[in-house]
């Protein structure tokens, strides 16, 4: 039974750094994710509803702005764009 340990110690000790660096991240970042929702779930829903309208807007504005959205939105992003500034927009209409 000791000689499993060994080899199972020594195969452990074969296994890269960054593999448990990332191991560990994810443990942490798993454990970030409960601690979250567990906040989320005790806080005012109206308060709430207006940080996801928030985040959502800001995203929204950010895609419309640099053109970088999801391809499934890209029909919506181009019947909203016209009525809101692009990062290519400027400079392209010159003022008489």
């Amino acid at each position: 039974m000791l000689l499993f340990a060994v080899t199972t110690i020594e195969k452990l000790k074969q296994i890269p750094k960054h593999f448990w660096i990332n191991a560990a991240i994810v443990i942490l970042g798993l454990v970030a994710v409960v601690i979250i929702f567990r906040k989320i779930k005790e806080m005012n829903k109206i308060v709430l509803g207006l940080l996801i309208a928030i985040i959502v807007v800001l995203v929204g504005f950010n895609w419309v702005y640099n053109r970088n959205e999801p391809k499934f939105l890209t029909p919506f992003v181009d019947m909203v764009a016209p009525f809101l500034p692009t990062k290519g927009s400027y400079g392209a209409a010159k003022p008489h």
